[in-house]
């Protein structure tokens, strides 16, 4: 079986701030890491390589700098990783992104079984990606996937819902988007950091794909971000003083007032 599995560069969210006057992210600085739940889907493919002999290719589309993820997936356990980086690319919304990313799955890997990706990114929280590469790819599909077994061409997956799960089968090749329940995810071994900063990490660009331009990055996306704005944070509170048996007795008559109690 051969996997291909999608990741992206995220900014850690736990460092991200706004810029006050143009309310775009302020990226300077800010560390980056592999989207959590992609590495989930990482883990779900070397599960499934060591369980029926898979091989694993990992794909992200990027500036160059995106490299840093894709050895750290080889670090994982990945065979070949993938930079997808050219200007063509640059600020591509889910639909571009879907655009390329399914163009270079059917030019670079013709025989892929399984294609795996994150349930969604934490920058952009859509959950887009994968379904839109599922659908210009052309094969079934299958989100919020807890557990996958394989026979042959058919895949059994267990798929969380809102009160419990169902199972759901299908035939390959087909993409399945990764919950973080599902796993957790392994740490690179020092020989797998040493061997990955020496292996190559393989590049496309859009002279590999042949797009039009106009159907990639900004031109060649539907969606546009007018503005983001950041949640106000600011609440008038009410301090009680006095005597604690008082102060108990003022609470609890706010909270019958709001209908809390």
């Amino acid at each position: 079986m051969n996997i291909v599995v999608l990741i992206k560069q995220v900014p850690d969210t736990n460092e991200v701030r706004i810029d006050p006057v143009t309310k775009t992210l302020i990226r300077q600085g800010v560390p980056s890491i592999i989207n959590p739940e992609d590495k989930n889907a990482i883990e779900m493919a070397l599960t499934l390589k060591q369980k029926y002999g898979c091989k694993v290719n990992v794909v992200t589309m990027g500036p160059p700098q995106a490299d840093v993820a894709l050895r750290e997936a080889m670090a994982m356990g990945a065979d070949e990783c993938y930079l997808m980086t050219d200007r063509a690319f640059a600020g591509a919304d889910t639909y571009a992104t879907a655009k390329a990313l399914s163009t270079a799955i059917k030019k670079v890997f013709p025989d892929c079984d399984l294609v795996l990706c994150g349930r969604q990114a934490i920058d952009g929280d859509t959950a887009q990606v994968g379904p839109q590469t599922a659908e210009q790819l052309g094969i079934p599909q299958v989100t919020y996937v807890k557990e996958v077994e394989v026979t042959g061409n058919k895949l059994t997956v267990s798929r969380a819902i809102e009160n419990g799960h169902e199972i759901i089968e299908l035939s390959t090749p087909a993409l399945l988007t990764i919950v973080k329940e599902a796993n957790k995810p392994r740490y690179p071994s020092m020989s797998g950091i040493f061997d990955a900063y020496q292996a190559e990490i393989k590049t496309i660009t859009n002279d590999d794909l042949k797009l039009d331009n106009g159907e990639l990055g900004l031109k060649g996306s539907p969606t546009k971000v007018v503005s983001t704005e950041t949640p106000d944070t600011q609440r008038s509170g009410e301090v009680f003083t006095g005597n604690p048996k008082d102060c108990c007795g003022q609470l609890a008559q706010r909270l019958k007032q709001r209908h809390l109690i």
